[in-house]
């Protein structure tokens, strides 16, 4: 990652430059791709239909969200404070973090993926493909101005590759 104000080339998910100490947690909010052309993995996001966002605060009980995901079939929860998008909560988490221990009660700000990376509405579906190879990731909030708006899923982009494909 390049940093905005020495550009200093700092690794990937560093929040804070090494060469200046500027702050880098909001350098690496996602910019509208230009250069990227064509009719199946140029379109837009919006074009997917990714649904709204399930969104908990941050200080909701780990047990709560895990039988909420449960109850309703969610695969993830983004998760908020005062609106803004802080972490995500998968059910690989839920897995991971708390296999074997039963999901003890605390709030779901303790286990959850903090800053995770993010996409706008309008970022190509190239860019969403890319990021999620990059970071294996199933799932990658879209915001606007630091808001969850939606959750792209792989499911999504497949359907949508698979419709164009016919």
């Amino acid at each position: 990652m390049i940093c905005p104000v020495c550009q200093f080339d700092n690794f990937a998910g560093d929040d804070l430059c090494d060469n200046c100490g500027a702050d880098l947690r909001e350098a690496d909010t996602p910019e509208a791709a230009t250069g990227f052309q064509g009719r199946l993995l140029g379109a837009h996001l919006d074009e997917l239909g990714a649904p709204e966002p399930e969104v908990v605060d941050a200080d909701v009980d780990v047990a709560e969200a895990i039988e909420r995901m449960h109850r309703d079939g969610i695969d993830c929860l983004l998760v908020t404070d005062g609106g803004r998008l802080v972490g995500i909560f998968t059910d690989r988490d839920a897995l991971i973090k708390l296999a074997g221990h039963g999901p003890e009660h605390r709030p779901i700000s303790e286990l959850m993926t903090r800053d995770p990376v993010v996409l706008r509405h309008d970022d190509p579906i190239a860019v969403a493909i890319h990021k999620m190879a990059v970071g294996g990731f199933r799932h990658v909030p879209i915001v606007d101005g630091g808001r969850p708006i939606a959750v792209v899923s792989a499911r999504d982009v497949f359907r949508h590759i698979a419709t164009r494909l016919g």
